[in-house]
């Protein structure tokens, strides 16, 4: 079993950093809460619960040069293309989704079925995971007809409310929602209401429906960056497929984790079973194995018997946050597959589900500038916080985690 654990050793930016890190701000965006900043040259905030100056960011927002049509992208006839190191481990429909932004779920899962698309020649599932170096027959693609927009039906002007509801950043390109907790992203077996379904009432004039660029599980609350626009799909997902993107995630874990701040480094592979599955620490070379680093750092405690940790994810693997805490012997609070200490008692007044806030997105914005996001706590975790006494105003140390 892989374990890697060190302190974190934060690279001073340069003030050209620090210009170029300042936010593209939305106007209905809530901000996360104090951030290390000042004058150049001057010293870093320490890691301890020290309050950083509040100021508001600038927004900038350059000129991007327009991206070529999707269409202009799509192969029109059959084309085969080289996994690459970056691609490893990625889902067959996953795949498709970041080389050809804009095309629909069902039209994925139809090419898939069908068998036009093979990999080292062979028929694959849309679930199955793709190696570097394997070879990917692509057929032919089309963008769906778009669907003709009319008056929306009282279930939709619903749907369309809760998803205002849900919103904290908007703009003609992107969408940044509050995922509640227990809504998931993307349909499954038996699922019939989940985010994909309900941006169907989105489709603008043109019959465009925005588009997913990145996904959360289920029971993690929070930011959720969407695509307006075929231009922004294909800026977006090559951000996340470059690691520009940043999120930073929030957790209650039992016990302290020891170093306060440290990074997780392992090798994640699936592991199926009949009733369920999870992601189980691997070593190097095993099959399906990727490469998975997370930095930490504590908060802020209560008592000593939970702890309140900000998560940076380097990398974005299936469940990475869950399996690296719980690997370190802190997995995260109300986690139904991944807490495994016996005989653990939840304290009184807090509720057992998961207690995981995608907290914050930090990307470029497809025309210039930065989308800097926030999520605040779920009710849940709002109510532990209260009860704990956990103050959400605190500076957050994974702030000086490095980003790689």
């Amino acid at each position: 079993m892989s374990r890697r654990i060190k302190r974190m050793n934060p690279r001073p930016r340069s003030r050209d950093e620090r210009e170029d890190a300042r936010p593209h701000q939305a106007r209905s965006a809530k901000k996360a809460g104090p951030r290390p900043g000042g004058k150049p040259g001057s010293k870093p905030p320490r890691f301890a619960g020290e309050r950083a100056e509040r100021r508001p960011p600038k927004a900038v927002l350059e000129k991007a040069v327009p991206a070529k049509p999707v269409e202009a992208l799509l192969p029109t006839k059959v084309q085969t293309v080289t996994v690459t190191a970056d691609e490893n481990n990625m889902r067959v429909d996953r795949f498709l989704e970041a080389r050809f932004p804009g095309l629909s779920f069902s039209h994925i899962q139809r090419v898939v079925r069908k068998g036009e698309l093979r990999v080292d020649g062979k028929r694959v599932d849309s679930k199955d995971r793709l190696e570097e170096g394997q070879s990917v027959r692509i057929p032919p693609l089309k963008l769906d007809a778009p669907k003709v927009v009319g008056e929306l039906s009282d279930a939709a002007q619903k749907t369309l409310k809760a998803l205002k509801e849900m919103t904290i950043y908007e703009d003609d390109d992107v969408l940044v929602l509050n995922k509640p907790a227990g809504l998931a992203v993307q349909g499954g077996s038996g699922m019939t209401r989940h985010i994909d379904q309900m941006l169907e009432v989105m489709r603008d004039a043109k019959g465009q429906k925005p588009r997913l660029v990145h996904r959360i599980d289920r029971e993690t609350s929070g930011c959720l960056l969407i695509a307006k626009t075929r231009f922004a799909a294909s800026h977006l997902t090559g951000a996340f497929r470059s690691r520009s993107a940043r999120k930073v995630y929030w957790a209650l874990v039992p016990g302290l984790p020891k170093p306060k701040q440290g990074r997780i480094s392992t090798f994640l592979a699936k592991e199926e079973s009949e009733d369920d599955t999870i992601m189980r620490i691997a070593q190097h070379g095993d099959e399906g194995a990727s490469h998975a680093v997370t930095y930490y750092a504590v908060v802020e405690t209560a008592g000593n018997k939970l702890t309140w940790v900000s998560l940076k994810p380097v990398t974005g693997r299936t469940h990475q946050l869950r399996a690296h805490m719980a690997h370190i012997g802190h997995p995260i609070v109300g986690d139904p597959k991944y807490f495994n200490i016996e005989n653990w008692q939840l304290p009184g007044g807090l509720q057992n589900r998961l207690h995981l806030l995608a907290r914050r997105i930090v990307i470029p914005h497809p025309r210039g500038g930065v989308i800097d996001a926030t999520a605040p706590l779920p009710p849940h975790m709002q109510q532990s916080w209260n009860l704990l006494g956990l103050d959400a105003t605190r500076f957050d140390p994974i702030e000086n985690a490095p980003e790689e």
